[in-house]
């Protein structure tokens, strides 16, 4: 925590009278916070926020959102300005580290992940136990949790060293893994890695490329990819990276704790959203049905509901959107999609929207999901594989939190409180005896 607070807040009982100060510590930038810790034991009392919408859970120097201003910064870089002028594995040291690396860092940061891309070759058989059908996030909450039984020689937390290799294993191997799951879907073999390849060159290579024919690398597809991964990065202490840090807080070892990260993800409420965007899309069909859509949009009576706009966070406008949306146009174009009806379909659903009083005065803007959807199926992945890769590119934002976490002396294992309303204490009655 912060140094010392110079400043109190006063909470009062007004049935009592009695009153507590409450150290308020501030931040370099964002909201100042009430240090309740004391809390019970000062007062008896607990504080109840369903959602931890108002709680800080941590004190962390990785990721900060504004989400009234649409601002988002790793490390105090704008997010518009790493993806367009960086790259996904200079965004991971970035994460990790604190800084951008020099270019003698880059290279042997860039070393260390290319080297450990490849996975135990045992591992193949491992996916012989998944049915053919399996969801590719199935594969993954189960292959990633098995890593810890195939590396053990990186999975005693107490090891600096162990916990770096742990750290350069999960970023470098979870392509891997991503695209095995892949092409188990499909039945195809696995590919291995190639050395000579960049981060996002070397996943779509590992997944879509067959032993039967060379495979060319499109430059604007792997640039693409890899601006999609620095988008994805990192977000904060979102519901997965939460989960993270409190599987961590018990001394889980890294492994179990990223796999603990991939089940939260696979919620569609969180890692989700981008299907569920496209499948509304198509769902839709032409843009001459959208002004129904948005009518029942503005019906509280109605189910439905329009995917890819507002966010939890932000109220404004997703600032990975617009650089979403600008990569989208540029794949399309390479792809020789002219008259795509989703893109045309969100196209008009976003003017529109934007347009609408109803969406501008409760700050509905589009997020990164309403685009990403339509850049992956465009590049050819199919919707089961969206989750996968937001895993994919979030494991660099988790072990981030993992290593933050594990140097953060103040950190306890997670036990949060409640709010009890059930029965209060009650005899134990024989089973004849119950009415």
């Amino acid at each position: 925590m912060a140094d010392a607070s110079k400043r109190s807040m006063t909470l009062t009982d007004d049935a009592t009278g009695k009153s507590w100060k409450l150290p308020v510590f501030d931040g370099t930038v964002g909201p100042s916070v009430i240090d309740i810790r004391k809390l019970y034991s000062d007062t008896g009392y607990f504080t109840h926020d369903p959602g931890f919408t108002s709680t800080s859970s941590c004190e962390s120097k990785i990721t900060f959102i504004d989400g009234d201003k649409g601002i988002l910064l790793h490390r105090g870089y704008p997010i518009d300005e790493l993806a367009n002028k960086s790259d996904f594995l200079e965004v991971a040291y970035l994460l990790q580290y604190g800084e951008l690396p020099n270019a003698t860092q880059k290279e042997d940061w860039v070393k260390h992940i290319t080297y450990h891309t490849m996975v135990h070759e045992q591992l193949s058989s491992f996916f012989s136990g998944f049915r053919r059908d399996a969801h590719p996030m199935a594969i993954m909450c189960g292959v990633v949790g098995a890593l810890s039984a195939f590396y053990h020689d990186s999975t005693d937390i107490h090891d600096e060293e162990q916990r770096e290799i742990a750290c350069h294993r999960l970023i470098a191997k979870m392509p891997t893994l991503a695209a095995m799951a892949y092409k188990y879907s499909l039945g195809q073999p696995f590919v291995y890695p190639q050395n000579s390849l960049s981060f996002a060159e070397n996943f779509l290579y590992m997944t879509f490329s067959v032993p039967a024919e060379p495979y060319k690398i499109n430059p604007v597809l792997a640039k693409a990819m890899d601006k999609i991964f620095i988008l994805h990065a990192d977000h904060e202490q979102n519901a997965s990276t939460s989960t993270v840090r409190l599987a961590s807080s018990s001394g889980a070892n890294p492994f179990a704790c990223i796999a603990a990260g991939i089940t939260s993800l696979w919620g569609p409420a969180h890692g989700g959203a981008n299907e569920a965007v496209l499948k509304m899309l198509m769902e839709i069909g032409s843009k001459d049905k959208i002004p129904e859509i948005v009518k029942r949009a503005k019906d509280k009576s109605d189910t439905f509901r329009l995917m890819g706009f507002g966010h939890r966070v932000y109220k404004n406008y997703d600032p990975r959107a617009k650089v979403m949306q600008e990569t989208c146009r540029e794949v399309l174009a390479e792809l020789g999609i002219k008259n795509d009806p989703l893109l045309e379909t969100a196209m008009e659903l976003e003017r529109i929207a934007l347009q609408d009083d109803y969406f501008v005065q409760k700050k509905l803007y589009p997020n990164v999901d309403f685009y990403s959807g339509i850049i992956l199926r465009a590049m050819g992945f199919p919707m089961s594989m969206f989750t996968v890769l937001f895993a994919l590119a979030r494991t660099a934002g988790w072990v981030a939190h993992w290593q933050e976490q594990f140097r953060d002396g103040e950190q306890k294992i997670g036990r949060p409180r409640q709010l009890y309303t059930g029965s209060v204490q009650r005899p134990f009655l024989p089973v004849g005896q119950r009415k």
